[in-house]
């Protein structure tokens, strides 16, 4: 959720934050993705299979757009990715997504 808070307000404030300031939140995301989906995919999961496929394509999705967002997309271009931390936090919590 902080992830998603975090891009949240670089959306509300796209132009008036740096370009560190965009790069900073977009990397803190990118990161715990990287986490998130190297413990999920690991040798030593207990996941299925399917699920880890998923998370991975998920991540795939993440990082190609955190690519595009650091080359200047339009900051509308961050609402999936919110979503998806969004509704990847309410899983884990057990709880239903809402948007």
């Amino acid at each position: 959720m902080k992830a998603a808070a975090r891009l949240a307000v670089l959306q509300r404030k796209w132009d008036t934050v740096t370009r560190e300031e965009r790069n900073d939140a977009l990397i803190f995301n990118r990161t715990l993705w990287t986490v998130f989906v190297t413990d999920v995919t690991s040798e030593t999961s207990q996941h299925p299979l399917e699920l880890q496929n998923n998370i991975a394509n998920l991540a795939l999705f993440i990082f190609n757009r955190t690519v595009e967002m650091m080359g200047g997309a339009e900051p509308k271009a961050l609402e999936t990715m919110i979503n998806i931390n969004k509704s990847l936090a309410a899983g884990l919590r057990g709880q239903k997504a809402t948007a």
